[in-house]
């Protein structure tokens, strides 16, 4: 398989990083070709966004630069929140400089005078190799043209949504705004600024922000340098170049690995996860908490945006063992829990979906609880400011459409026929094929404090 993003060994040093024959030179590429030149190279490599929506790249970049009014901003999602993915972090473990290199690039594409770089607060390795990346690259005179500021946030998984994030840089808590960043970045003066809300005098501005993910601007300087032409000679026409996938749960060594788009799902279990244990097959995969369960029959589907419900190609693998109410009740509670609650209908919703999932899963649950859950997931995205509420939706109903058997049999036994204590699968670590999930999370309460440990 094809890999550039993940190197063999950690790129130690600025140094080693230029000496590479992609080093510097995306940015050298995109100076001698100018801004316009820059958008359209990526628009013709077809990158579309690694963090999860699969939105062409070159497009957003398109629409930043062209649109608004005010002045421009980067901001670099590298917040990774999303239950069974790592990417971001091995990336920036292993490679900072082509992140930055990527950043710097796309604020010159956009016009913006500064970009951020926004991890979590608890992603000190990362943390400190970014912001010596970012130092070294100013140090050297690469970052003279647009200034770098690497944000700490808050753990919770709204930091990761793009609108929430901006209100993190501005000092605010992770509430996602109303509008989109094209329409309302960064210290914007235009009618509504957040949650709090702001009107400005005549004349205000919107200030059009970029946010792209962590590994979508690390494939940026390889574009630049190598050209549109070799990212589309590997993946397919719709999904071209490669991807960081994280496999975790149940397989043999939990792992991070760069595979081609196009690649069969199993493939890639096999590939990044060395498979299921013998004996064990593969029940379902959930992609994070965001998309639609699949079952075994997608094991030969192949991971692409158009293929797969992919979302950020982190997966979980649940072999014949897991109990798939338990899985949903896991996905529910972690929505529930990390909503913000800006609109009713998610939080009530989350909630009573999660409780009743409980019930169901304990033994105590009735063909009521099955029915007020169904009821439940058409209301709980009335008025919803973000995705949150309509991963509930998906991935429940998914999951209880797909294993209506065994919701059935949940109610008519009293019991949990497959009793197997599922983790959630928050990943606070991933190396030597050890997954370390984020215990702490079962004490996490729905106003984001904790029960005493």
């Amino acid at each position: 398989m094809s890999t550039f993003l993940l190197p063999r060994a950690p790129v130690p040093s600025l140094d080693d990083w230029l000496a590479t024959d992609v080093g510097g030179a995306g940015i050298e590429r995109a100076q001698s070709i100018g801004p316009a030149a820059t958008r359209e190279m990526i628009l013709q490599a077809g990158l579309r966004g690694r963090g999860g929506g699969g939105f062409p790249t070159g497009r957003k970049w398109a629409s930043i630069a062209g649109e608004g009014a005010g002045r421009r901003f980067v901001a670099c999602n590298a917040a990774e929140g999303e239950p069974g993915t790592f990417k971001d972090r091995a990336l920036m473990r292993a490679n900072p400089y082509q992140l930055v290199e990527g950043v710097i690039i796309a604020a010159f594409a956009v016009g913006a005078e500064r970009a951020y770089i926004c991890l979590k607060e608890s992603f000190a390795e990362e943390r400190a190799r970014v912001t010596a990346a970012v130092a070294e690259m100013q140090a050297a005179g690469i970052c003279h043209d647009c200034e770098i500021a690497v944000v700490a946030g808050p753990g919770e998984y709204l930091f990761g949504e793009e609108k929430a994030m901006l209100e993190v840089i501005e000092g605010r808590s992770p509430l996602p705004r109303l509008f989109p960043p094209h329409e309302q970045g960064l210290f914007a003066t235009a009618s509504v600024s957040g949650w709090e809300g702001a009107s400005g005098p005549a004349g205000d501005v919107s200030n059009p922000t970029l946010v792209n993910n962590c590994e979508t601007l690390s494939n940026v300087p390889w574009i630049l340098a190598r050209g549109a032409e070799w990212f589309r000679s590997m993946g397919t026409d719709e999904s071209p170049g490669t991807v960081v996938a994280t496999v975790v749960g149940d397989v043999i060594a939990p792992d991070v690995g760069e595979i081609e788009l196009g690649t069969s799902l199993g493939d890639v279990i096999d590939a990044v996860g060395s498979g299921v244990a013998p004996g064990r097959s593969v029940k379902a995969v959930l992609s994070g908490v965001a998309n639609e369960v699949m079952t075994a029959d997608a094991l030969s589907a192949p991971v692409t945006y158009e293929g797969i419900p992919m979302g950020a190609a982190g997966f979980i693998v649940l072999d014949d063992t897991a109990c798939m109410v338990q899985a949903a009740m896991n996905c529910s509670r972690f929505l529930y829990v990390e909503s913000c609650g800006q609109c009713p209908p998610c939080k009530r919703g989350s909630g009573e979906i999660t409780q009743r999932l409980e019930r169901i899963e304990g033994g105590a649950g009735t063909p009521d609880d099955v029915e007020e859950i169904a009821r439940w997931l058409q209301r709980v995205t009335d008025g919803n400011r973000c995705y949150l509420a309509v991963e509930e939706r998906v991935v429940v109903t998914s999951i209880m459409q797909a294993f209506a058997d065994e919701v059935a049999e949940h109610v008519s036994l009293g019991r949990c026929p497959r009793p197997r204590k599922l983790p959630m699968w928050t990943l606070t670590d991933l190396r030597d094929g050890v997954a370390t999930y984020d215990e702490s999370f079962w004490r996490k309460r729905a106003d984001w404090t904790y029960d005493p440990a």
